[in-house]
């Protein structure tokens, strides 16, 4: 717990660093690179941000005081993606992201490379065997479903705040420029790019399944299952949908709520993977450019995730139990959104 709160704390003010447009890039660019040094460095912090989250550099010598109090196992593996992500971010600050390789490069470095380290803390606690921290490929498709959800997502406010993660090589298939994707007479076109990117994400889906599948502690299983359900529920509320560019998508409370509440061992999470694809199936225009490739992708998707019969089961507990359990849910919600920046964006719903 200890240690991946502590990861959560550094990565965030990487992250506000990164975030941070107030600071020079001849300034930016070495502290990005120089970052992971900084946790072994008692006195350093940055008083200079302007960012919402700049609390956590202005205390940074309280965070850097207990990752240093962390086993050395733990110390190893936080610092080393530190390394990795500020390196990676600052790669991507003087470049736009071009082709889907990059695309995918860039999601491995702000969120693949948590889900490696987060895999790597599991295996070193020995709550979960060694392969889940060495297979990185399966652990790296973690952090990109989810970091691709949020990117497709939010297209429209990252458009507001001047920011543009969409790869090009898609996009300018479509349209001349991004933000020309939010213009009333585009929609059409807008809508089978947000079509093809959610096919493009939905690859990941069969990864996601059999890293699960490995899992065997119960409050690490909840932890990596409850984004990933929470973001095939919004790529289902995203797909063929014009409302992407014109406000914002989200999936509402109940929803989510039942989603905590269900995603509890392996197989009812297939049996959710499987009801949202085939929701998105059932949406699938015969027009769209990306039509069979979205059919292949699903079909590839139920083969691993047919429905059984464990989602039943939950209707057999009391009702003392379920309320229990409601109430779990809530706290749960209310810890992962401080905790995982990657739940934080798929329970934003519950905190408006």
């Amino acid at each position: 717990r200890h240690a991946v709160c502590i990861f959560y704390l550094v990565l965030r003010a990487l992250d506000t660093v990164e975030d941070d447009m107030s600071i020079p890039l001849d300034v930016k660019v070495p502290m990005l690179h120089e970052f992971h040094s900084y946790l072994y460095q008692p006195e350093w912090k940055y008083m200079e941000s302007k960012e919402k989250d700049r609390q956590v550099l202005e205390d940074f010598p309280t965070i850097s005081m207990e990752f240093r109090n962390l086993s050395k196992v733990y110390q190893d593996v936080i610092s080393d993606i530190c390394h990795k992500m500020g390196v990676g971010m600052a790669e991507f600050l003087e470049k736009k992201v071009d082709s889907q390789h990059e695309w995918d490069k860039y999601c491995h470095y702000v969120a693949g490379l948590v889900g490696i380290g987060l895999s790597r803390l599991f295996s070193a606690s020995e709550l979960e065997d060694s392969i889940v921290g060495q297979d990185t490929e399966l652990a790296n498709s973690m952090g990109l479903f989810l970091q691709k959800t949020n990117i497709i997502r939010d297209y429209l406010e990252d458009q507001m705040e001047g920011r543009e993660f969409w790869p090009r090589e898609v996009w300018s298939r479509y349209a001349q420029r991004l933000s020309d994707l939010a213009k009333p007479e585009n929609i059409e076109v807008a809508v089978q790019c947000l079509n093809e990117l959610i096919t493009n994400a939905l690859h990941h889906v069969p990864d996601v399944l059999t890293y699960l599948s490995r899992l065997k502690n119960q409050s690490v299983f909840n932890f990596c299952a409850i984004p990933q359900v929470m973001a095939i529920a919004t790529l289902a509320a995203c797909y063929n949908n014009k409302q992407v560019f014109r406000g914002v998508v989200k999936i509402r409370k109940g929803q989510a709520v039942t989603l905590m509440m269900d995603a509890t061992n392996i197989q009812a999470v297939k049996a959710i993977m499987y009801q949202y694809v085939e929701e998105i199936y059932q949406k699938i225009p015969s027009t769209d450019p990306s039509s069979n490739k979205t059919q292949q992708v699903i079909s590839s998707i139920r083969a691993m995730s047919l429905p059984g019969s464990s989602m039943a089961s939950r209707h057999h507990y009391s009702p003392i139990y379920l309320s229990c359990a409601m109430l779990l849910a809530a706290l749960s919600w209310q810890y992962l959104s401080t905790l995982s920046k990657a739940t934080e964006e798929y329970v934003q719903a519950g905190e408006n």
